[in-house]
């Protein structure tokens, strides 16, 4: 098969997803333009500040919810199970789940004052319910962080001509959030003085190495974790609305190059559609559903959604652009992932041996490198290690931050710097040591189980509306099972392991699950009873 094919079919199905399903979607959830959003209505100038058009606000949400996850998971999943069903998946999800999950999440919290996900199960479910969610994300985002850190450090260490552009995007981040922000500077003037700055960072890095040998990958993870304490703990126009604004362009510069370089290459894909693992027991259903990740569904974006995104957001008529669109853009990114080991490595054995080399980052820089050359020539396999740092950091503070809005719900301390700290220290001693194949599995599960709640609360509000519910339900019902059903498979390997502090979280992030799904049964029978009493009244 040719991999144009692949492009043209997937880029088909995306398009219905978007025009088609998505304003179903729409009506249902019932856009207002006309009426003003938290951004306006709760401005604090901290948390609560409308992003100066929604653009800019596409690129943060973007590269918030974009990750490393949505080019790690299908390659992971590519060298364990084939290519076929890892496409499969990510197009389905997509399109079906994952689309539904961030637009839904986004309008429920523009609708609830900018509440957050956890926030409106309260108001949806019970007091008890929110607390439960609100612990299980906690633990999710500890999870999200620890990994990410580890990838990020890992690339530091493998190549050292990422560290200058990775790092150095920070203070030209600040400069135009001061440009935008404090001076007034037009806009297109503001962005385009980031975009040369980060211009010259990417053209000096394939001929700068740093020398910071010294540094370990623990110095680095350490480094990282106070990064992300910091850029948590700032105004978020200070910092990472710009951030993840310049690097949007970057992201979206790897993905547009990346697809221009698979039609000019058009490879054909010759390796088999399905593989089968003999290593040990990874059954396809659930596991490769959660080893895909974000690149289909991903629990992960509805805190974004939530916790971040509709705290900006200038206009409700932006809500399906940012919350449908960015999710039909990563399933984009992870089938670009997918088709980079696919139609940029010569077969399995290849991608096998730079996974045990390299892992995916480095399976991607090199089949990112190979389908590019045309284009870029050497710089490719460097320009797909930035990108992905790049992605990898805008989640890691974006992730951060979230994780402390929840600390101070939970715990009551108002004080950001401590309320972050209570974040930092687990996900620094996850992050130890290189556990991160350990913890992909569960953060995945986690991370998706993170979606089916969302997606159940999201089933309760439209219940409580009178709105048609099954296209949130039956999504939330698939995903419930699935990843209930993975966790179990991963709580036999960690207790045969004796990864016992990874069997506790397991075990509670389950549990936590099951009563969620029982305060939803609970508003169900309600329901029900509801209508049975009207109709006997009649």
């Amino acid at each position: 098969m040719n991999s144009l094919v692949i492009i043209g079919g997937v880029g088909i199905l995306f398009c219905f997803g978007f025009f088609i399903y998505a304003r179903y979607i729409e009506k249902i959830l019932e856009i207002h333009p006309e009426e003003k959003t938290p951004a306006i209505t709760e401005y604090d100038g901290v948390d609560f500040i409308p992003a100066k058009n929604w653009l800019v606000l596409f690129g943060h949400h973007f590269s918030s919810i974009a990750g490393a996850a949505p080019i790690v998971g299908p390659i992971i999943a590519v060298s364990i199970w084939g290519w076929f069903p890892s496409l499969l998946w990510i197009v389905l999800g997509t399109i079906f789940i994952g689309g539904v999950h961030d637009f839904s999440s986004l309008m429920l919290s523009v609708k609830n004052k900018g509440n957050s996900i956890a926030d409106i199960a309260k108001s949806v479910l019970s007091h008890r319910a929110k607390v439960v969610f609100s612990i299980f994300i906690l633990l999710a985002l500890i999870l999200v962080i620890a990994v990410f850190a580890y990838l990020c450090a890992k690339t530091f260490i493998t190549d050292t001509r990422v560290i200058v552009p990775s790092l150095g995007l920070i203070p030209i981040a600040i400069l135009v959030g001061f440009l935008l922000y404090k001076t007034k500077l037009n806009q297109i003037i503001s962005t385009i003085i980031g975009l040369v700055f980060l211009g010259i960072l990417l053209f000096t890095s394939n001929f700068l190495s740093v020398n910071l040998g010294w540094i370990k990958l623990e110095g680095w993870i350490i480094i990282l974790l106070v990064y992300g304490f910091f850029a948590s703990c700032l105004p978020v126009n200070i910092l990472l609305q710009p951030r993840d604004y310049l690097s949007a362009y970057l992201l979206f510069f790897g993905i547009v190059v990346g697809y221009l370089g698979l039609i000019l290459l058009h490879p054909n894909i010759n390796l088999p559609p399905f593989l089968f693992s003999q290593q040990e027991f990874n059954p396809i259903w659930p596991m490769l559903f959660v080893t895909v990740a974000c690149g289909a569904v991903s629990g992960f974006h509805s805190l974004i959604a939530s916790g971040t995104t509709s705290k900006q957001l200038p206009n409700q008529k932006y809500a399906k652009r940012i919350g449908y669109g960015a999710m039909v853009f990563e399933g984009a990114l992870a089938v670009l992932a997918l088709l980079c080991v696919i139609g940029g490595l010569k077969n399995y054995s290849t991608l096998k041996n730079i996974m045990e080399k390299a892992g995916p980052i480095g399976s991607f820089s090199k089949g990112f490198g190979n389908i590019t050359f045309l284009i870029l020539g050497n710089f490719g396999s460097l320009i797909g290690v930035i990108i992905l740092n790049a992605f990898i950091l805008t989640t890691l503070d974006t992730a951060t931050r979230i994780a402390r809005y929840i600390a101070e719900e939970l715990t009551g301390i108002k004080n950001r710097w401590l309320s972050t700290l209570i974040v930092v220290i687990p996900a620094v001693y996850l992050a130890w040591g290189g556990r991160w194949r350990l913890i992909w599995p569960t953060f995945g599960a986690s991370n998706q189980l993170v979606a089916t709640l969302a997606l159940l609360i999201i089933t309760s509000w439209l219940l409580s509306k009178n709105k048609p519910f099954l296209f949130a339900f039956l999504p939330g019902l698939f995903m419930l099972f699935t990843t209930i059903f993975a966790f179990l498979i991963q709580i036999i390997k960690y207790f045969r392991g004796k990864q016992f502090f990874l069997l506790f979280i397991s075990s509670v992030l389950v549990v936590l699950s099951l009563y969620i799904l029982l305060e939803v049964i609970n508003v169900f029978i309600k329901k029900i009873k509801r209508k049975m009493t009207v109709t006997s009244n009649f």
